[in-house]
């Protein structure tokens, strides 16, 4: 749908209203060129579509029609993976010399014309107050990542932040809402928004429930199917129910009572292959991607792959084994045996190198069942044949939820590789017992609405400080109310008063009169209209209170003094936006002065990375006492307020110090692994940590500025944990 800046819409014109445009051989579709021709007009646009339709050709365009003008751009993506992905591509499509990456683990030509970059690394270049003055534009993928718990608000800022001349290309597949986000885009913009929207799949999806006594249903089928099983079953599934009633609530992990038989990862597998391969299996934990995949090889007859497909893999694999030393003691004959079969893992915590290898072995077609996590389907452009769910809920860290719509669509959109597939096929995992509860969680998923995409604007305390040093009181309140939670709040407001004037009118015509006590029956609504007036009366100045409440808290604990002005609290929290207040903390309190440099490096992974519950280390002896300082710090009453105050959790694991140390001391990631007990692959973990570290490394050697030796030894310590085990590009 395409949508004015008033945002009233207007009739799709059909494909033959528009004109023709051409780009890299291919005639544009219908919402491609709709959004071009927006874009031409000098709008910003959000273009909504699902996986697989093209989105980025829209990107890719004015990415090459900005250089051609000689103006600059910037692309910007959640995750490192797609940042080096979209790196690659542009450095194919226009030229290396005229591209950049910046992700915080490496700065490549960083005055390229076109940079890509993570949205935090933006975020930070323009808080504080980088000139940007040949940026034209900025093309914001997954937009819908503004609704992230933890790093939504850097989607926010970034669109408030940008100077309204920069035009935005926001790219998404779940951004339900578009209506009213793209109202409040144009309203912080000062330009118009052009909403393109697109429903059509270029692959349409084909969705199929797979159970052990039922095979490969449709959903309708398998309720018909289910109702006559269970006829057949019902005194089974009596004496079940009476069971469960009779125990109570299982304890999670006991075995409950069934009828039917479980259907396991194998019957997927017997029921898909070959006509559906490839497929991506997602699976919700990464004990599991590991545990079935080689369970899967383990029951195999006979490889998934032919003798030529086998020696294509045995190159890769003797090619990856000669990269470097580091790669190869990463593959043990196990895993190598795995991708021979045809079959594979991937997950968060896995060996960079051994993700890297994965991704390549599958784009090349030499992998054909792939088990993974939901982060496989994040923007990387990965397609299959099929894609499964081994479920359809997922822990959020605190239980198990039903799976988001929007996550799921995701991850469905994976299926359909266009060019070769007529259609994508997505496979429901369904014993015959949980079909009931299943039933219900499709039929949500398949009217394709997903969840509406919520602000998160919560402003760091590091944003909260930068904003006063920079600007005005009178401008910093205008930045905080552009904020898309401030907007909602104050369309929320307006509701509000309306329902309270139809109501008041309501009460009156049947004798109310305002202020006398209101007759017994019209009591209750008397007070509902109250609370929508008061409600209606707070909303339009809550965000800006949750501001000054961040800045009474800072005043508070001695940051700010009472003028606002900067006590050394506030002038450390300008650098740290990693566990802001903890880490200024220990700052504050002399912790990081007496470490050296390997140990300090060891304290910054523990402050920026958790293990998994299920790792297990030995702390040496010399860090017991630094762990139990730096615990009770994190229990302090200045750390558990910030805490309650922005709702993050501070990340602490004393256990990782020895890991940075050694790291840092030039150990091999291999080493580490053996330092740790783990049931899976922990060692995308680490990576993670180290990167993480290293960032904040260069944060603390700001706060050391003073201290030219300090921030010296600091420098170099960067430099020396900057290595290639955590720096793949290709």
């Amino acid at each position: 749908m395409n949508t004015n800046e008033n945002n009233v819409a207007e009739d799709v014109p059909s494909d033959s209203d528009l004109p023709r445009i051409e780009y890299r051989g291919h005639v544009l579709d219908r919402f491609q060129t709709e959004a071009i021709q927006a874009l031409q007009q000098g709008h910003s646009v959000l273009v909504c579509a699902p996986t697989g339709t093209g989105k980025t050709m829209v990107a890719d365009w004015l990415v090459e029609d900005a250089l051609a003008r000689g103006q600059e751009v910037i692309y910007t993506a959640p995750v490192k993976a797609l940042s080096n992905q979209k790196f690659r591509d542009y450095c194919r499509l226009l030229g290396e010399e005229r591209v950049g990456l910046v992700t915080g683990d490496l700065v490549i030509r960083r005055d390229a014309p076109c940079r890509v970059m993570t949205t935090e690394i933006l975020r930070n270049m323009l808080l504080t107050g980088e000139e940007l003055p040949e940026l034209a534009a900025v093309i914001v993928d997954e937009i819908h990542f503004l609704d992230d718990k933890e790093r939504g608000t850097t989607w926010e800022e970034v669109l408030i932040y940008l100077p309204s001349r920069v035009r935005i290309v926001g790219l998404s597949a779940t951004l339900s809402n578009v209506q009213p986000f793209s109202r409040w885009l144009s309203d912080v913009r000062g330009h118009p928004v052009t909403v393109v929207e697109e429903y059509r799949r270029a692959v349409p999806l084909t969705f199929r429930v797979a159970s052990r006594e039922g095979g490969l249903r449709t959903p309708d089928d398998m309720k018909r199917f289910y109702k006559t099983w269970a006829k057949r079953n019902s005194r089974k599934l009596r004496m079940v129910a009476e069971q469960k009633r009779a125990q109570g609530r299982f304890k999670r992990g006991r075995r409950q009572p069934r009828v039917g038989a479980p259907t396991r990862h194998v019957d997927v597998f017997d029921l898909l292959f070959p006509e559906q391969a490839p497929y991506l299996y997602f699976v919700f934990s990464r004990r599991d991607t590991e545990g079935m995949a080689r369970s899967l090889v383990r029951q195999l007859n006979r490889p998934l792959l032919d003798e030529d497909e086998q020696e294509q893999v045995r190159a890769h694999l003797d090619a990856f084994v000669e990269s470097d030393e580091t790669a190869a003691s990463a593959l043990d004959g196990e895993l190598a045996h795995l991708y021979l079969a045809g079959v594979g893992f991937h997950h968060a915590g896995l060996h960079v190198h051994l993700k890297a290898l994965v991704e390549t072995l599958y784009e090349k077609k030499l992998i054909k069942v792939l088990y993974c996590t939901g982060t496989f389907a994040l923007g990387i452009n990965m397609p299959a044949r099929t894609a499964v769910f081994d479920g359809l809920e997922r822990f959020d860290g605190r239980g198990m939820i039903p799976l988001p719509a929007r996550e799921f669509m995701q991850m469905a959109g994976r299926a359909g590789r266009r060019g070769l597939d007529a259609e994508g096929l997505v496979v429901t995992r369904c014993g015959i017992d949980d079909w009931p509860d299943i039933e219900a969680r499709l039929e949500r998923y398949l009217t394709g609405r997903t969840e509406p995409v919520h602000s998160r604007f919560g402003l760091s305390f590091n944003s909260v400080v930068n904003l006063l040093d920079r600007h005005e009181p009178d401008r910093v309140r205008d930045i905080v109310e552009k904020s898309f939670l401030a907007f909602h709040r104050r369309n929320k407001a307006e509701r509000d008063l309306e329902r309270a004037d139809d109501l008041a009118r309501q009460l009156v015509a049947q004798g109310w009169i305002d202020g006398r006590k209101p007759p017994k029956s019209l009591r209750s609504d008397v007070r509902g209209l109250h609370r929508l007036r008061e409600r209606a009366e707070v909303a339009p100045d809550q965000t800006w209170a949750e501001f000054e409440e961040r800045v009474f808290f800072l005043q508070a604990w001695g940051y700010l003094d009472e003028e606002r002005g900067f006590n050394a609290g506030a002038k450390a929290l300008q650098h740290v936006q990693i566990n802001e207040i903890f880490v200024v903390e220990a700052f504050l309190q002399g912790i990081f002065d007496e470490l050296d440099d390997e140990t300090l490096y060891g304290v910054c992974c523990g402050m920026c990375t958790e293990l998994p519950r299920s790792a297990r280390t030995r702390v040496p002896r010399r860090d017991r006492g630094l762990i139990k300082q730096l615990d009770r710090l994190k229990e302090s009453d200045i750390v558990i307020d910030a805490e309650r105050l922005t709702g993050l959790r501070t990340q602490w694991d004393g256990q990782l110090i020895p890991f940075g140390r050694a790291w840092a001391r030039g150990a091999s990631l291999q080493e580490l692994m053996d330092m740790v007990d783990a049931n899976t692959d922990i060692s995308g973990d680490l990576v993670g940590a180290f990167r993480r570290a290293r960032d904040l490394v260069g944060q603390l050697r700001s706060l050391y500025s003073h201290d030219p030796e300090r921030a010296a030894s600091l420098d170099a310590l960067s430099k020396t944990v900057r290595r290639d085990e955590v720096e793949v590009v290709g």
